[in-house]
């Protein structure tokens, strides 16, 4: 559905996207990751044909974004981050116009606007003037006007910004529904939003990929050991250490808490072999009273750190070298 080929756009003697690679299928949603000023929006600007590329080709649904600009413009659906809405036309109104400028049938039209208004909780606000609602319903608009004329792909530029706690699940709902009848390419800072949404992820930085691939693939090959966090009763800091530090995979260890007579200590795990059960039988052995012992993974947050901040291995590897360790 998206092939993106050694697309590069330069702005004066600034690579803003440096020869990036990779292809989303159809009914995939993938979280777009990156920094500020990663390349991000540009990459989706190209994409939607805002502009085009200096460099390299990038084909939606079967027609090249440079080349065949009028008909990618008919199959994409884009909300960037800072919507460009007409604040004084009502909302039903403003999405009449866009199914008008976008070609809709006018027999289907109402009909149209009105399953898209239910979609997006919007019928309540339908009859207000744009600037008399809130930024939680402006950002619903946004979304409602790239859902017009069911396109094949929608490009989504941080969705949920601006929404309360409820509106921000009925959205996520909404997206993942949406991946039923379109590609979706979601870029947010919200990691939570992206494990519970996202089947594939790309990580871009300084206009390069550093990561892609499947979520669970990521964690698997890039988590550095994590945490373990421990309740124990009878033991000191000092003792603790000493003893845990003579087992393989346990680096530093910090006290976080009392609760009761009982101390409550984190531990880093510095290796990728499981440890927990060392933990465990060095404190029993020790005559410890273990209340409570639990891992914690390195979340997609931790990783998408590690990476943009140059600690992963992987992170340093030329572009080239981080396409072929995963398969677009």
């Amino acid at each position: 559905m998206i092939v993106v080929e050694e697309l590069t756009k330069r702005f004066g003697e600034r690579d803003a996207v440096q020869n990036i690679s990779f292809t989303v299928d159809r009914g995939e949603i993938l979280g777009f990751l990156g920094p500020n000023g990663a390349g991000k929006t540009t990459t989706m600007r190209i994409l939607t044909c805002y502009f085009p590329p200096t460099s390299g080709r990038a084909e939606v649904a079967g027609f090249d974004v440079t080349k065949d600009s009028l008909e990618v413009r008919k199959r994409v659906g884009y909300m960037p981050e800072n919507v460009p809405l007409y604040h004084d036309m009502p909302v039903e109104t403003y999405l009449g116009f866009v199914a008008d400028v976008k070609g809709v049938n006018a027999r289907e039209r109402r009909k149209h606007v009105e399953a898209i208004l239910d979609e997006t909780s919007l019928t309540e606000v339908r009859d207000y003037p744009i600037s008399k609602i809130s930024r939680g319903f402006r950002q619903r608009v946004g979304l409602a006007q790239a859902l017009v004329g069911n396109p094949d792909v929608l490009i989504l530029d941080e969705p949920t910004v601006g929404l309360d706690p409820k509106q921000v699940v009925e959205i996520r709902t909404l997206i993942k529904s949406l991946a039923e009848r379109s590609t979706v390419i979601l870029s947010t800072h919200i990691m939570q939003e992206v494990e519970m949404m996202c089947s594939r992820v790309i990580i871009i930085d300084k206009g390069q990929i550093r990561e892609k691939g499947e979520v669970a693939n990521l964690r698997a090959r890039l988590a550095q050991g994590g945490l373990a966090e421990v309740l124990v009763q009878g033991a000191t800091l000092s003792a603790l250490s000493s003893s845990l530090g003579k087992v393989t995979g346990v680096g530093e260890i910090s006290e976080t808490g009392k609760d009761g007579d009982a101390t409550r200590y984190q531990i880093a795990l510095t290796g990728s072999r499981s440890v927990m059960a060392d933990i465990a039988a060095t404190i029993i052995g020790k005559e410890w009273k273990l209340l409570e012992l639990r891992q914690k993974a390195d979340s997609l947050e931790d990783i998408f750190i590690r990476v943009v901040s140059g600690d992963s291995s992987s992170a340093a590897a030329s572009p080239s070298a981080a396409e072929k360790k995963e398969a677009s």
